[in-house]
């Protein structure tokens, strides 16, 4: 169970709950990666806890900007030297995920860029009221050809596309949000899975949030290991 990839979103701004999450997350039975997005990263202490921790994390920032802009935000960044997985959005386009991957290789070249799709709130009634007129499924796959033809190093999307993105791209890294303990509330997630559900799907790993750190950590953790041992 070791070799599965599990990223804890540890979505506060509150110190002493992200030192919390981190130290009740970690167990010799799972190795679990915390992910700080835009909620911890803009905060009053994120971005100084971050210069200074110790171990792999991920900064989820999704970076969508013209390609220019998007590469001051990357350099300035470079600081940060734990930093192993950093999203971009692919809404970007090609140039800006290409001027990206090229400028990570110079900064940090252990630093993984993962190319973000639909997000999982939203379905294909959300995409028609944006304006487009493919459905998830048929972005999402778009997409994957752009993050794959950028050489970015992976692709988030919901566990519902992974099986169709793996098939297509054997070797491309698939990290999937909107993954819930089966029983939890689906909150503001529309294409939810379980764990083990994901992982047949072929991902490469997944990123649980409320269902982690909502309640009783240590607990949780526990129900996660005994799902994925069924």
């Amino acid at each position: 169970m070791k070799h599965k990839n599990i990223f804890v979103a540890c979505d506060t701004s509150n110190l002493s709950e992200i030192k919390k999450i981190i130290k009740q997350t970690q167990t010799n039975k799972l190795k679990v990666i915390p992910k700080f997005g835009l909620q911890f990263f803009f905060s009053k202490n994120g971005r100084k806890f971050l210069e200074n921790f110790k171990n792999d994390f991920w900064l989820d920032l999704k970076i969508n900007d013209i390609p220019q802009t998007a590469l001051s935000a990357v350099d300035s960044l470079k600081d940060l030297k734990k930093c192993k997985y950093i999203t971009v959005h692919t809404n970007g386009g090609l140039q800006m995920l290409k001027a990206i991957k090229k400028k990570t290789k110079s900064i940090n070249k252990n630093l993984k860029v993962l190319g973000v799709t639909i997000l999982t709130s939203l379905n294909n009634k959300s995409l028609k009221e944006i304006g487009h007129t493919k459905s998830v499924e048929q972005l999402v796959l778009k997409q994957a050809g752009l993050i794959k033809k950028s050489g970015c190093d992976g692709i988030v999307c919901s566990a519902h596309e992974a099986k169709m993105v793996r098939k297509k791209f054997k070797k491309l890294f698939i990290v999937t949000p909107g993954i819930r303990l089966p029983g939890d509330s689906t909150n503001d997630q529309s294409r939810i899975m379980t764990p083990n559900d994901a992982f047949k799907n072929k991902v490469s790993g997944i990123v649980m949030g409320r269902s982690l750190i909502k309640g009783n950590i240590k607990n949780n953790i526990q129900r996660l290991i005994d799902h994925l041992n069924k």
